[in-house]
């Protein structure tokens, strides 16, 4: 296992396939914490053309509460338009965490303000009133903490 991506209960599954998808290519877990705004169940799935899904190392989660309590050893990043450095200012190691908040509203300020050391974000213009996709901001960040690690088991 490479990364730990977390999806602090996403809302758009398109977004979540293409994160998952981008889990199984990179060797890395997805981590969802309910609620989601959409249902995996198989006929879902299916439906969708989640081929890839059967791959996925997935692992759910009541509360963010459960994850943390699950992974005290953990290094744990943040993915916030609040954040005050960039990605690639952290040095990623195998088995870190990279929370990304829901598509409507981020992370939550609870967990934003007891995580402050570790919040991170992908520049962009001030001037936006919007941000990076989900799934593309998910993608830049996996692909420069497998960069760091010189893409364990990648080809």
């Amino acid at each position: 296992m490479n990364l730990n991506i977390v999806l602090f209960q996403p809302e758009i599954p398109q977004n979540t396939g293409n994160i998952a998808r981008t889990c199984v290519l990179t060797n890395s877990t997805l981590h969802i914490i309910k609620p989601m705004g959409f249902s995996l169940d198989e006929k879902h799935v299916r439906r969708a053309g989640l081929d890839y899904w059967p791959y996925l190392k997935l692992e759910m989660y009541e509360s963010y509460e459960e994850l943390r309590e699950k992974y005290k050893e953990g290094t744990f990043y943040f993915s916030t338009t609040k954040g005050t450095r960039f990605y690639t200012e952290v040095s990623f190691k195998q088995g870190d965490f990279v929370v990304f908040g829901r598509e409507s509203s981020g992370l939550p300020d609870y967990i934003r303000e007891a995580n402050k050391q570790n919040l991170i974000r992908v520049p962009m213009l001030e001037t936006s009133t919007r941000s990076l996709n989900l799934s593309n901001t998910v993608a830049i960040m996996a692909y420069e903490a497998l960069r760091q690690m010189d893409f364990p088991n990648m080809k």
